[in-house]
């Protein structure tokens, strides 16, 4: 009887808080993670969104800076 109820309290806890998680991720599902505005600001500070160039044979990893 002493252990049964901390362990019922606990699974009660995680259930709770899976499904306030849950229903607060329902309510927002096609959120953008930034907006256009933070995504040109940060395009325009840290450089364009272009891949990177393939890595040559014996070449070393380094920004170019």
């Amino acid at each position: 009887m002493n252990r049964t109820l901390p362990i019922v309290s606990v699974i009660a806890a995680v259930v709770a808080a899976s499904t306030v998680t849950a229903v607060f991720l329902s309510r927002f599902p096609n959120r953008p993670a930034v907006s256009q505005e933070q995504r040109e600001t940060r395009e325009r500070f840290f450089g364009s969104n272009k891949e990177m160039y393939p890595i040559q044979k014996g070449q070393e990893m380094r920004p170019r800076w």
